[in-house]
Parts: structure tokens; sequence; C-alpha cells
């Protein structure tokens, strides 16, 4: 075993260790944080209620974490730990559910429905985080007699993703066209589901909107207009080279790796929110357009108009939702690095050679 192969495999460990170890801490932070809310009555749901049920659940999940970490750091890994970790991770990610909603609503100096129930969604984000990594490690008892992998490896060429995965992108943009036009046309002064453009601006400015937000529409330009076209430039960058390398058009930049984190990131949190927001919510439309039960009709003259309106907002948000999945996927998969092949006659730990990319390339650059 080289020298160097000893020092890699140690920074790895170390970084497994803490990575545990931060997990053990959060799990009792999110176990304190749900009886702290069960004590105080303060209620985790978005829109108030039973204080205790919530923070029962929190508690929950918190505790068995807590402990499958500190087991892991104890132990070693262990199948069983690893499927309590993988059940709190789900469960978790569950609970972070439109978080990315409160984000937006941040974003534009607005306040949350919950503060409390905002700082759940915000902590369970980060415990599924680090309860996914603790479940990648592979730490164990015997970890003194692993393998050893040798650390030459490289950074894969930029690449597009294959075509039915950008397909998927064409799919969720084009699904964000009718939501983008609806927005920008009411921002316009138009009319539409039965309400005029300076009514959504009542509205907005009465259920609290921003001066940012309020200003904005007052131009003819949606806030939540302009946020989907972000969110389609994400989705691009996801499956086109230049989400890997800053192109031409970027000062400074130009020709400089993008980091991994800096698109996955987003694309991960806006997928696990706008997926299952829009899943859930059309299949709640599909019972509304059914007859089988029946929704307010809120702001707008009848009910036909604001299940209208909904189906055209539900639809984008559930179509570039599972098309941020499939991109955020491709992504994930391209951009690993690629082991460096040994040479012929080399002692293990040394590497030579280019690494040959999935797309038949040889690699950029060393890690």
């Amino acid at each position: 075993m080289s020298t160097r192969d000893m020092n890699t495999r140690d920074m790895n460990t170390r970084a497994e260790q803490r990575t545990m170890t931060a997990t053990l801490v959060w799990g009792v932070a999110y176990a304190g944080f749900g009886l702290a809310c069960v004590l105080s009555g303060t209620s985790l749901s978005h829109f108030g209620g039973d204080a205790e049920g919530m923070g029962w659940a929190v508690v929950a999940v918190g505790v068995p974490a807590a402990l499958a970490a500190g087991a892991v750091v104890r132990y070693g890994m262990r199948p069983a730990l690893r499927v309590l970790l993988l059940s709190a991770c789900v469960l978790t990610g569950v609970m972070a559910f439109s978080l990315l909603m409160d984000v937006i609503t941040l974003m534009f100096g607005q306040g949350v429905d919950s503060p409390a129930s905002t700082a759940n969604k915000a902590l369970a984000a980060v415990g599924a985080v680090l309860l996914a990594a603790t479940s990648r490690s592979d730490r164990s008892d015997r970890s003194d007699h692993l393998p050893v992998v040798p650390d030459g490896t490289a950074v894969p060429k930029p690449s597009a993703a294959p075509g039915s995965v950008q397909l998927a992108a064409w799919v969720g943009t084009l699904a964000f066209l009718p939501y983008a036009a609806m927005k920008t046309y009411w921002a316009s002064g138009g009319t539409f589901a039965g309400v005029a453009g300076e009514e959504m601006l009542a509205v907005s400015e009465r259920n609290g909107a921003s001066g940012i937000f309020l200003a904005l529409e007052s131009w003819g330009l949606d806030p939540t207009a302009l946020l989907a076209l972000l969110g389609v430039f994400l989705l691009w960058g996801l499956v086109r080279p230049w989400g890997q390398v800053f192109p031409r058009w970027t000062p400074f930049l130009r020709g400089r790796r993008v980091p991994r984190s800096l698109p996955l990131a987003p694309a991960l949190l806006g997928a696990a929110t706008l997926a299952p927001y829009g899943v859930v919510g059309i299949g709640y439309l599909a019972l509304v357009t059914g007859g089988a039960v029946t929704m307010g009709r809120g702001d707008f003259p009848s009910e036909g108009d604001a299940l209208l309106v909904a189906w055209i907002g539900i639809t984008a948000f559930a179509v570039h939702g599972v098309a941020l999945v499939v991109a955020a996927r491709s992504y994930w998969l391209r951009t690993r690095p690629v082991r460096l092949p040994m040479a012929t006659g080399s002692t293990p730990g040394s590497a030579a050679g280019p690494a040959a990319t999935p797309g038949g390339g040889t690699s950029c650059g060393r890690r």
C-alpha cells in the first residue's frame, strides 16, 4: 500500500467520521426541537392546528436517527442500521415538503405562514442530506482490512445528456409556458379566468406581498414567471455541457469547471418540492374535476375559474419537478469522477494515462 493511498483512505475515513458525528448531533437537535415545540404548544403544521401531533412525529424521527448514527460511530455500519438510516432519510424528506415554496416567499421579502413550520422543513432537509450520506458509509469494525481503492481519478469530459433526458427537459420547459404566459398577462393588466390584472395586484397586496414583488408586478414583470425562467435555465444547465464548464458568456469564470453542488443543490431541492407537490396536486384536481370533492373559488368568480388556474399551475409544477428529477440524476451520473486505469506493471495506488469517459472522451483534469 502506497503512502498516498494510506493518506487518501485516512482522509476519507475522517470525512465519514465527521458526517456520522454531524448526523448524531442533528438527530439529538431535531428530537429536542420537536420536544420543545410540544412543551411550548408551538404548532409545526403549515396551517396551524394540532401542536402536539407533528411535534411528537419530529421526536419519533430524531431519536431513532440519533441512536442509529451513534451506533454507526461506535460499532460501524450494519445492514439493519443502514435500513434505519434510509427510512429516517425518507421521512425527513417528506417533512421537508414545500420548503422551496417558503424559500421563494422569503426571497421576495414576504413572511411565511408559520416560522416554526419553515424551521422544521429546513432542519428536515439538512437531516435528509446527512442521513443519506451516513447511510452510504462503508465503515465497519474491520475497516483496517478493507481493500484499498487506487486514488487516481479524473473529472469526466463535459457531455450532453442522452436524448431521452433532453426530451424530458423540453417537456419540463413547455409545461411552464402556459403558467408563465398567464402570470405575465395578468402582470401586464390583462384579464384571465374572470380576474383582471389590477385585481390580482390588489390580492397580492392584501396578502402581504413585499414591495419588491409589488414593484415588479406594476412594471409588468411577474416574479413567479421570472422564477419559472430560472427553473428552465437550471433544467437545461443539467442536460447541456455548459452546465459542467462555465461557457464563454460568463465573465471571469469562462472555461472553469462548475462545482457539482452548484446546479445539483437547487435541482434536488426543487425536485423534492415541486414533483410531489405537483403530483399530489394533480390527483386532487382530478378528484375536483370528477366531482368527487369540491374546491373553494378563492379570489375567482367561480370554482371553474379557480380550477382552470389551478390546473395550469399544478401541471407546470408537476411536469417540471419530474423533469428536474430526471435531469439531476443524469447530471449526477455524468459528472461522477472516473477512476484512472492502472498502468501495466505499476504498483497498487499508482495510475497513468487519461481516463475514458462514458461518452468516449478523455478526462479534462485530475482531481
